[in-house]
């Protein structure tokens, strides 16, 4: 399913079109948002097939609804695939049987605790003394690269690192590379949420069925005793049987992709909106009342990394005054939630001590929401504090070019470049 256009009107009533991959809306998807909630607020696209859902309220009720509104879309292809990439992914035995995100079933909510098991408070309070070292180690040599080039990447040197060596040592993963997790992973991403031309899903394909291969050899071969492959191997279903070696390595591909991609685009996106504000990197450096996850919050609300989510709509229902249809494959448009004026008033400032800044939906709600959700808030402000204190008096180099990474339902920066400020 490639992505189409969308009739639609900005904030100043002028005709406009929605291209759900385009550049434009990529950049600054904002007036779209406004104009579908004003407009349209369950808009149908025969370009695509989705039911565009904007207004708070009704993506709400669709999150809290999971009879009424099934997850198993949650995770197809966007852009269908061509027959040498499924010819790929079929010799590398690739399969998602319906584990977590795409899972409706009576096996979801003992998967699901397990999983929440290794992200719970108490694990996640543990855990900030690793985080924090680990943020000291890749920050160590940035101010001489500052220094040596006059700029530093925020994101590929720091951001898109952090969330995956912490990980790992969480979750017991071992016997691969960071830097190899991170490339299979922003594949997966770009393979099953991107519209990636035909020689572009051949190759990611091969990286994709690598990382399959890798995740079935550690799950059946014993790999990780007292980390999550361990868990998943002693793990029983509600029938007392075990759980078959796909769906934990469904369970594995989901966590270990979720765990550290879109925590990553996530500090990337806080990195690039406080190194632009020079008031805000300072008191996230000092970072004595809280600033820095009052930011966090913030950031979350307006410019979640993951800014959308499908569902199908089980039975003929009703929202906003639109009659959808049973089977109707609807995009929720998490991102844009953030932004409703119904329920944050001046949507588009940040205010890091907003009283509600918490309801926002960016990890979902619900028996499917985000369980590594406080483990991601966490690492983003330690992450923040930790770069503000490393790189004191820097600013995003603002070179015209944003960079962003802009797939059906993530959407982050790729480079955060700072230099040192001028008197």
């Amino acid at each position: 399913m490639a992505g189409g256009t969308i009739p639609v009107r900005d904030e100043v009533g002028a005709p406009a079109e929605l291209d759900l991959f385009g550049d434009g809306f990529v950049a600054d998807p904002y007036p779209v948002f406004a104009a579908l909630r004003r407009s349209s607020p369950v808009h149908h696209d025969p370009a695509t097939g989705l039911w565009l859902v904007s207004r708070y309220e009704d993506v709400e009720r669709v999150l809290l609804d999971p009879a009424g509104f099934l997850p198993d879309n949650a995770q197809h292809a966007v852009t269908r695939l061509p027959v040498p990439a499924l010819r790929v992914l079929a010799k590398a035995g690739f399969g998602l049987p319906p584990a977590l995100a795409n899972n409706g079933g009576p096996t979801h909510a003992g998967l699901r605790r397990l999983v929440t098991r290794f992200f719970s408070a108490a694990q996640v309070t543990a855990a900030v003394p690793l985080i924090e070292e680990t943020a000291r180690e890749l920050l160590a040599g940035a101010g001489d690269e500052l220094a040596g080039t006059g700029t530093y990447d925020l994101a590929a040197d720091f951001a898109r690192l952090l969330p995956c060596r912490v990980m790992m040592r969480l979750l017991g993963v071992e016997g691969v590379t960071a830097d190899t997790l991170v490339e299979w992973s922003d594949a997966a991403l770009e393979l099953f949420y991107g519209r990636p031309g035909p020689e572009r899903q051949v190759e990611l394909a091969g990286l994709v069925g690598a990382f399959h291969r890798w995740l079935t050899a550690q799950v059946a071969g014993g790999a990780g005793g007292g980390g999550l492959i361990g868990g998943l191997r002693a793990h029983r279903l509600p029938d007392g049987s075990e759980l078959d070696v796909p769906t934990a390595v469904a369970v594995c591909f989901f966590v270990f992709i979720a765990g550290q991609s879109t925590t990553g685009q996530l500090i990337s996106t806080v990195l690039r909106t406080t190194s632009a504000d020079a008031s805000a990197w300072e008191r996230a450096a000092e970072d004595d009342d809280g600033f820095a996850r009052g930011w966090v919050d913030e950031v979350l609300r307006r410019e979640p990394p993951v800014t959308t989510w499908r569902r199908v709509a089980a039975r003929d229902t009703e929202l906003s005054g639109v009659r959808v249809p049973a089977g109707a494959q609807l995009l929720l448009m998490l991102m844009g939630t953030g932004s409703d004026p119904a329920v944050f008033p001046d949507p588009e400032r940040l205010c890091p001590y907003r009283r509600n800044t918490r309801r926002h939906l960016s990890f979902g709600a619900g028996r499917h929401r985000c369980p590594g959700a406080l483990l991601a808030r966490t690492e983003a402000v330690i992450a923040l504090r930790a770069a503000a204190r490393a790189l004191p008096g820097v600013r995003l180099v603002d070179d015209g070019d944003p960079d962003m990474l802009g797939l059906l339902s993530f959407r982050a920066p790729r480079r955060v470049p700072v230099e040192r400020r001028r008197p």
